[in-house]
């Protein structure tokens, strides 16, 4: 009875959680839970806490696949894909992810806070070391899928092409839909007709992500010298060892400061991206963010208080609002029924060897450079392996490193697109 007594989830006693999850079912049973922002932040809220309490206590799932977030993410897309919780409540949660901008929201606060958060020295050095990180990781995964996909009876190129290339392309908005175009033009084939073999790839890749990112978490209890801990860089410099302090906050107020800060970065990269793109370069607004909040911390341009206002933000949105991201990204982005359709033996090992391969590659590249092999392995390897942003946050929850945002933004983003290119240049050679 202790013990029940002092469960909390969400900072809520058991009792009261669980009063104000009635409430949630009978709006949903009586089919008038808000729409909108207050009923989908309710629902994503009080289930996603739920589900990742359930994760992360139950004994195999919490220890080799990842806890709560796997759980968030793949009882979302069941309680759509089976229709357990009605229409018009996935509908909503759809919309606040999406086209509410929900998904952005929180990923501008991790991006801004953590770069700002870290060390300058730190920050400088690492940037300049990752992208052999991503070659490493680009080379052996689709190095290893040639190989196996070989004893599969698929050539070389068919198996880069139609696996490794769209697990490794960065998600579907920004890796999958572009890479179809360049195939269509490459190959004469509608983009239609091959987007549908590659979504299976990207979906169940972005799976075996997950699952990756808890296994190193466990590989780095077990084998402490291969991580970091969260840190990527191995250093012996003491300035380049990042300090926890205590933030020189002044009050409630700094929150807002955080909160403007976070989003006016992410208007600026999305400014940014829509200049660029009038001269022919299309690159995403997380990139641009990215590289501008990489600048502005390097150059020092902004007042430490604000760069302390941004961290606590930064804190606030990964501690309290990371389970119900998750939740929405399995009903929202998550289609069970083209993960389902993807089993087959031969298919299922191919994607776990683009993943494995990924790992290995960036681990070892990472190694030579300077980096902690499990930390390379979860930003250059597994963050190019999963589904973009969501893929990342997801990732980095089941590795329990989210401070490494940052670094997984570069992969998915820029690394996302080195994969396009290089699938402009690959595909007419080997298909």
């Amino acid at each position: 009875m202790k013990d029940i007594k002092s469960i909390r989830i969400i900072g809520l006693d058991l009792k009261w959680f669980i009063v104000i999850a009635v409430v949630v079912v009978a709006g949903c049973a009586l089919n008038v839970l808000p729409t909108g922002m207050v009923g989908a932040f309710l629902f994503l809220m009080v289930f996603g806490a739920l589900l990742n309490e359930i994760g992360n206590i139950t004994p195999f799932v919490k220890t080799f696949l990842g806890g709560g977030a796997i759980v968030c993410i793949f009882g979302g897309a069941a309680l759509t894909y089976w229709n357990i919780i009605p229409a018009n409540v996935s509908q909503n949660c759809t919309v606040f992810m999406k086209d509410a901008g929900f998904l952005d929201f929180y990923i501008s606060a991790l991006i801004t806070g953590s770069i700002l958060g870290m060390n300058r020295k730190l920050l400088i050095k690492a940037a300049v070391r990752y992208l052999p990180c991503i070659i490493g990781a680009v080379a052996g995964a689709l190095g290893l899928v040639a190989l196996v996909g070989n004893l599969f009876g698929m050539s070389a190129g068919e198996s880069m092409a139609y696996i490794g290339i769209p697990i490794m392309g960065g998600g579907m908005g920004a890796g999958a839909v572009p890479i179809s175009k360049v195939f269509e033009s490459a190959l004469g084939i509608p983009s239609e007709t091959i987007l549908s073999r590659l979504v299976p790839a990207v979906a169940l890749g972005n799976a075996m992500a997950i699952v990756f990112g808890g296994l190193l978490n466990r590989l780095g209890h077990v084998a402490p010298k291969l991580s970091g801990n969260g840190h990527l860089v191995i250093s012996s410099d003491a300035s380049l060892t990042e300090e926890k302090k205590e933030l020189n906050v002044s009050g409630i107020g700094d929150y807002a400061v955080g909160v403007v800060i976070s989003t006016a970065f992410f208007a600026l990269g999305s400014i940014i991206a829509a200049l660029v793109k009038m001269l022919g370069l299309d690159i995403h607004p997380y990139a641009w963010m990215i590289i501008s909040v990489a600048i502005v911390k390097c150059l020092g341009i902004i007042p430490e208080r604000f760069e302390e206002a941004a961290s606590l933000w930064y804190t606030f949105v990964s501690k309290n609002w990371t389970a119900a991201l998750m939740l929405g990204i399995g009903i929202a982005y998550t289609d069970m029924g083209e993960i389902i359709e993807a089993f087959s033996l031969e298919y299922v090992v191919c994607v776990f060897v683009v993943v494995l391969g990924a790992v290995l590659g960036s681990a070892a590249i990472g190694r030579l450079v300077g980096f902690y092999p499990i930390e390379a392995a979860i930003t250059a390897g597994l963050c190019m392996a999963n589904m973009g942003g969501t893929g990342d946050v997801a990732v980095l929850m089941a590795a329990k490193r989210m401070e490494l945002m940052p670094f997984a933004q570069i992969s998915s983003r820029l690394g996302g697109a080195f994969i396009i290119l290089m699938a402009s240049v690959l595909v007419p050679m080997f298909m």
